[in-house]
């Protein structure tokens, strides 16, 4: 189990770096947030870029747990678990004002200039991708998705539209487009056939 003062720094570090991104994220900021003596933070973190790896670590920790809850809910249909996840990360958008994905946020900031953090929020976004493209294939083994559908590249667009939905959002301060992203993807680019046309599948929202 983390040590009390590591984990009130991280559990700060989430909305600072949300607010301020990683370049004005100052320490003695952070410090003075958390009432914490510098000696402390250079206990726990080599320095800031490995602070806000670490912080990043806690938020996909949250974000597994979000997966965990909806993607494993069998008693709901394979889509309508998927679309429940997102719903869920919009509720959390809310409560922190719209600021955002902090992947989102911090990839745009620093995939250019660090290697480290290019890799790293990647390899998170991939992993999102994957899990989400496990149970998009259950929904096209049960005839919810077309049979030759390619699961994964279905799962990679739903992440990269609802990072740029998520970049509208904090800047309109709402959640209209992250909503009106959703109703497109389920209703359109998931479709088993053309919508509107006879038979076509019924909305999952």
């Amino acid at each position: 189990m983390s040590h009390p003062t590591k984990q009130r720094l991280l559990e700060a570090g989430l909305p600072l770096l949300l607010e301020h991104g990683y370049s004005d994220l100052g320490i003695q900021a952070l410090l003075a947030a958390t009432d914490t003596p510098k000696g402390s933070f250079y206990h726990h973190f080599e320095d800031k870029e490995d602070f806000a790896l670490q912080v990043v670590d806690r938020y996909m920790e949250q974000v597994h747990a979000g997966l965990d809850r909806c993607l494993g809910d069998a008693g709901r249909p394979p889509l309508q678990r998927v679309r429940w996840f997102f719903e869920l990360t919009e509720q959390s958008y809310r409560k922190e004002g719209y600021m955002g994905c902090l992947l989102g946020g911090l990839g745009q900031e620093l995939a250019g200039i660090s290697e480290v953090f290019r890799r790293r929020i990647e390899g998170c976004f991939s992993e999102i991708a994957r899990r989400i493209a496990v149970c998009l294939e259950e929904a096209r083994s049960i005839g919810d998705l077309p049979a030759d559908a390619d699961a994964r590249r279905l799962a990679d667009l739903l992440v990269d539209c609802w990072e740029g939905a998520a970049l509208r959002s904090r800047l309109r301060g709402n959640a209209t487009p992250l909503t009106a992203m959703l109703d497109f993807y389920f209703q359109s680019a998931v479709a088993r056939i053309i919508p509107g046309t006879p038979g076509a599948s019924p909305s999952i929202t």
